[in-house]
């Protein structure tokens, strides 16, 4: 059996984990820009304004706006991964300590990761909302006039809606995360359980994209009702005196099936499942070849002295 790896300082894991985000950032990130605009889509859309599905508002975007607009807002994600990515997975090494510690338990297990998962991605949600907002509303079309770039975004925000507002939309990327992580460490650690072990370099690569990928699947099949709510929610801007309507989570989700059907609820499912599958095979190798290799140099610092 493997001998379990040595922890490294938490400042080794938040640059692996900004390594990571970014690498898969670069990567994916056009797929985000059209899933966003699906999920913003609403039954009066028409002409150019109406997609039919990813690839038509793939087509609709470059054919009308220029390629460059499938990375209009990549600013503030990209500013979001070092600390969300870190958060992501130091917490999720640090729950995961404190969870086996709660329940006497030497190893993790497959309940463990889950309950771990979703702690962690409670833990991210916090550092994400502002980011999140800010790129939901440079993603939009209808919001494209309005604002001139991040800080912009942040000082109309906070000058018309307040400080406050930029925190719209808390209680639903919650729920985001939490499903998300929950089924991404769970899978991860369950797939890892059931292939068998790598004992070369590469097995070790091929072992972790399948792992990411499984877990990134099964996170955004759990998590895509509530990230088409979340989308929402952050889109609309807060006016004084009226209840916006996207406000709750759930009775958001409600709200959505109810005037859409549930179908509704899954808008921009492809694109965000094409991004986030993948996308989770992509962290999980930076991530874990990044760890490797400051391994390799602490070790290697400690053989010289």
């Amino acid at each position: 059996m493997a001998t379990e790896k040595a922890p490294l300082p938490f400042v080794y894991t938040f640059m692996a984990g900004a390594i990571a985000g970014v690498s898969e950032i670069l990567v994916m990130y056009p797929l985000d820009v059209v899933k966003t605009r699906v999920q913003l889509q609403t039954k009066g859309a028409v002409g150019n304004d109406a997609y039919n599905g990813m690839f038509d508002c793939f087509q609709k975007i470059v054919k009308h706006e220029g390629f460059s607009r499938l990375y209009r807002g990549i600013t503030a994600p990209i500013l979001m991964e070092a600390p969300k990515r870190a958060t992501k997975f130091a917490a999720n090494d640090k729950w995961g300590k404190f969870y086996r510690d709660l329940f006497g338990q030497v190893k993790m297990n497959q309940s463990l990761s889950v309950l771990t998962g979703a702690s962690a991605g409670a833990t991210e949600a916090f550092v994400v909302v502002p980011f999140e907002l800010v790129k939901i509303r440079l993603q939009d079309k209808a919001s494209a006039g309005k604002y001139n770039g991040m800080i912009d975004v942040v000082m109309k925000t906070v000058r018309n809606e307040g400080i406050l507002a930029m925190y719209n939309g808390l209680e639903s990327t919650l729920w985001r995360h939490i499903l998300w992580n929950a089924g991404y460490f769970g899978c991860i650690f369950q797939v890892r359980e059931l292939i068998p072990k790598a004992t070369t370099k590469k097995g070790q690569t091929t072992n972790d994209i399948i792992a990411g990928t499984v877990g990134g699947t099964v996170g955004t099949i759990l998590n895509t009702p509530l990230d088409v709510v979340k989308s929402r929610i952050q889109n609309s801007p807060r006016v004084k005196g009226q209840v916006p309507k996207y406000n709750w989570a759930f009775p958001a989700v409600a709200t959505v099936a109810r005037e859409e059907g549930f179908a509704a609820l899954y808008k921009g499912f492809l694109p965000k499942v094409l991004r986030l599958g993948p996308g989770g095979g992509i962290l999980l190798v930076v991530y874990t070849g990044v760890m490797d290799f400051f391994r390799k140099m602490r070790d290697e610092k400690a053989a010289k002295l």
